[in-house]
C-alpha cells in the first residue's frame, strides 16, 4: 500500500478519489427516515458547490454539466453530513429533502421492488 492509500484510508484528511472520468458516486439518503432518496455522480465542482451551499450538486453525465438537485422543481436537497467510505471514493449524503426526491414524483427514486422479472412499485 502506498502512502498516500494508507493517508487516504486511515488518515483524517479528507482526499477524495475521482475515477478515470473524474467522478464518484453519491447516494443521498433521508436524515431523518434512512431511506434511501437518489444515487447519482459528483465532480470535482459539484462536491465544492455542495459543501458551499449546503444544498445537494451533481454532475449530469446525460446534460454534461454541473445541476443542483431541485433547481426547476424546488425540491432540493439541504444535506446535513457527507459521509466518506474508506477509501474516499464514494459519499453517502445524509439530506432533508424538501419535496420528493424522484423526477417522477416519487418520494425517493427507489419505489420498484425487483420480483423475479417484474418490477412491482412499492410505497414508503
Amino acid at each position: 500500500m502506498s502512502s498516500d492509500d494508507a493517508l487516504r484510508e486511515q488518515g483524517g484528511v479528507f482526499m477524495p478519489k475521482f475515477d478515470g472520468n473524474g467522478l464518484m458516486s453519491a447516494v443521498a439518503v433521508d436524515s431523518a427516515s434512512g431511506r434511501v432518496l437518489m444515487v447519482a455522480f459528483m465532480d470535482a465542482e459539484a462536491l465544492a458547490a455542495t459543501r458551499r451551499t449546503g444544498k445537494a450538486h451533481f454532475h449530469s453525465r446525460s446534460r454534461g454539466r454541473l445541476w443542483m438537485k431541485g433547481e426547476t422543481s424546488g425540491h432540493v436537497l439541504t444535506v446535513d453530513q457527507i459521509l466518506v467510505d474508506c477509501d474516499q471514493d464514494a459519499l453517502v449524503l445524509r439530506c432533508t429533502p424538501a419535496g420528493p426526491a424522484c423526477h417522477t414524483g416519487a418520494a425517493t427514486c427507489f419505489y420498484r421492488l425487483l420480483e423475479d422479472d417484474r418490477l412491482e412499485r412499492v410505497d414508503g
